[in-house]
């Protein structure tokens, strides 16, 4: 059973990322409010659940969350920040669309950068937050922002496949299977695609690649 909280007493909202390691496509983050006394034992880490209750669970959890959002990083800014840096933006961006504003912060895995509150009219006020290693499958709001990040992030690729149906993405989401490697080699990359990441994974920037 996931724990509901990491931060007593405090409005917390749980941060995941999808797409870090893809070859393709935008990172997508979200950030998710659920109840103070919220259960649900269908919620897990999202890779550990089939496609199907994936896509199930966003409907429940888009019901159930006292708040949440779904923050976004496009391929060229991920080109000049770094893909480190774009995860934890989109983590951000994800936090600063929330209609109900968090006290604390939970992020699944170990790098997150502190949070201020977005503008307002008083002196900016960082949130306290806590990485926490496996943490989607430890807490359920993080489970709960895997889960949206995931799939928001599945539609995304599944509209750009079909722009660009060579590169499987139906299937592999922008991530380095060889079928994508062997469609990169032979087409060339597109304008979705990461210039800074090693496409071929032979060690080079594939910088000389036509678009």
């Amino acid at each position: 059973m996931l724990q509901n909280h990491y931060y007593e007493g405090k409005i917390e909202a749980g941060c995941d990322e999808a797409g870090r390691g893809c070859l393709a496509g935008s990172v997508f983050a979200a950030a998710v409010i659920l109840p103070a006394d919220y259960q649900n034992a269908l919620l897990n880490d999202s890779k550990q659940l089939t496609e199907k209750r994936r896509y199930q669970l966003r409907e429940i959890i888009q019901r159930d969350a006292v708040a949440w959002a779904v923050g976004i990083v496009t391929p060229e800014e991920i080109d000049k920040i770094n893909i480190l840096n774009a995860s934890i933006l989109a983590m951000h961006r994800a936090l600063d669309q929330l209609t109900v504003r968090p006290e604390a912060i939970i992020v699944d895995g170990n790098r997150f950068k502190p949070y201020r509150e977005p503008d307002t009219q008083q002196a900016p006020v960082i949130l306290p937050h806590t990485t926490i290693v496996k943490g989607d499958g430890k807490y359920l709001s993080i489970a709960a922002a895997s889960i949206l990040a995931k799939t928001y992030r599945d539609d995304y690729m599944n509209q750009l496949a079909e722009e660009y149906p060579q590169y499987d993405w139906l299937s592999n989401k922008g991530y380095p299977t060889k079928k994508h490697r062997d469609a990169i080699r032979q087409y060339g990359i597109t304008p979705y695609h990461r210039k800074s990441f090693n496409m071929l994974g032979d060690g080079q920037l594939s910088l000389d690649f036509g678009e």
